[in-house]
């Protein structure tokens, strides 16, 4: 116990140091661990941050970098879509949720700019803190399946909000999880030399977004691994073999594991050619046809017992998307922020889908930005990823590149920001990796 309450109370003494030279380093650092938990926690978290930066903070140069401009200004475009929505109930709620897209650039206006060893310490942090959940959901899967037998306590989230069955809650969300734990082993990941218990951590966590069973994400996942072995590494010529064939094993025994299998297998099946397996009933339920991309595309007509696998609702809803451009005036302004709800509906019942599919938003942020927000929305959204994938690569900062590619892919499969917590998620690090120490401040 004693080296414990040590260890606990040389971290605080460093965190108290690091505060004494930015007072806005302690509410930044909490805001940013505590995203996985509840949401009015962490709304309380960013006033303390955004009320430090007006306080304690200081103006270092009034001119705003284009940096911090591009998401300000597109909060202001989803504030005004609410004088052109179709829904407007809807979009005046959903305002407030992206507030964040305003409140922590102006804080980073306002503060002094974090330098790199603080920076370096942050990530450090915020990735022992997510080792922390993950023994939190590991041990509570452990104890359900003994208690319940069941092995999908190990995997993923829930069916729904109110049965907590998978590894994290589903308010959580298995997928954006998978993100944030992805960054935090990456901080263990590149580390030149690792200690015992920091190699331990890390294999936990590369299991751990395995076991979350996000598709796009593992993929993604795993690619970022061998580029950072093969072109980041300092020992990439030595050991490249045997860190390609050790990474290869791991994950092909990991992805043996029946659940994981059987999400791809889902998606591979039902997407290639119908001889195959077009009507195999991957989900178990007789009388359910599993639909193939090429029908989400095509197809005139469905059925109530029609199932879309995640690849092939996700082609249904571009397909809508595009429709929704040739019959609806939305080009350059789109519905109004949140405001597709009730076209998505109509589209339901136009293709007699089962109840409840028309209620899921595009699952894609390129498209809900285009489709809510109109071509202005969308290229708002596209120059801020340009801004912070470039300025990851010039860095050479693999963190911040995988961080950028893990976002840049997550984009492509989920509808990130229309959510409070994955604006929180991506402006925090946008802004943490971006915006940066004039060098010679910072060497002074």
């Amino acid at each position: 116990m004693s080296n414990i309450y040590n260890f606990l109370n040389s971290v605080w003494l460093e965190i108290l140091t690091e505060n004494k030279q930015n007072k806005a380093f302690i509410p930044f650092l909490f805001l940013l661990i505590t995203l996985p938990i509840s949401m009015g926690l962490n709304n309380i978290l960013l006033g303390i941050f955004v009320v430090t930066s007006f306080f304690y903070g200081r103006k270092i140069n009034n001119k705003i970098s284009l940096i911090i401009l591009f998401p300000m200004l597109l909060f202001l475009w989803m504030s005004l879509s609410y004088f052109w929505s179709i829904d407007v109930q809807r979009t005046l709620q959903a305002i407030p949720k992206e507030i964040a897209f305003l409140l922590i650039p102006i804080a980073f206006w306002l503060i002094p700019t974090f330098s790199s060893e603080q920076k370096t310490k942050i990530i450090k942090f915020y990735s022992y803190t997510m080792t922390l959940y993950v023994v939190y959901y590991l041990v509570r899967a452990v104890v359900r399946f003994v208690l319940t037998k069941d092995i999908s306590v190990f995997f993923y989230h829930g069916p729904d909000n109110d049965t907590d069955t998978g590894l994290v809650p589903r308010l959580l969300n298995a997928i954006h999880f998978s993100v944030y734990v992805a960054i935090a082993f990456f901080y263990f990941f590149i580390k030149e030399h690792k200690s015992k218990l920091e190699q331990l951590i890390a294999t936990l966590l590369f299991v751990f977004v395995i076991l979350l069973s996000s598709k796009n994400i593992i993929v993604i996942f795993v690619l970022l691994v061998l580029i950072q072995v093969f072109f980041y590494s300092k020992i990439a010529n030595r050991l490249r073999l045997r860190n390609l064939t050790i990474l290869l094993l791991l994950l092909g025994f990991v992805i043996s594991f029946g659940k994981i299998k059987e999400r791809f297998l889902v998606e591979f099946r039902t997407n290639s050619d119908k001889g195959i397996s077009h009507n195999v009933a991957l989900n178990k339920e007789k009388g359910i046809n599993n639909i193939s991309i090429a029908d989400a595309w095509t197809k005139e007509k469905f059925h109530p017992a029609d199932y879309f696998p995640g690849t092939a609702f996700r082609v249904y809803q571009f397909r809508m998307f595009t429709e929704f451009l040739n019959e609806e005036p939305i080009f350059l302004k789109g519905f109004g922020l949140n405001a597709s709800l009730n076209k998505l509906l109509e589209k339901e019942k136009k293709y007699n889908l089962y109840p409840g599919y028309g209620t899921f938003n595009f699952h894609n942020q390129y498209v809900q930005n285009f489709a809510e927000l109109g071509l202005i929305g969308f290229l708002l959204l596209m120059v801020i990823l340009f801004i912070n994938t470039k300025i990851a690569f010039k860095s050479k900062d693999f963190i911040h590149i995988a961080f950028a590619i893990l976002m840049i892919s997550l984009f492509l499969t989920e509808s990130f920001l229309w959510r409070q917590r994955g604006v929180l998620f991506f402006i925090l690090f946008y802004c943490l990796f971006n915006i940066k120490v004039n060098p010679q401040l910072e060497k002074k």
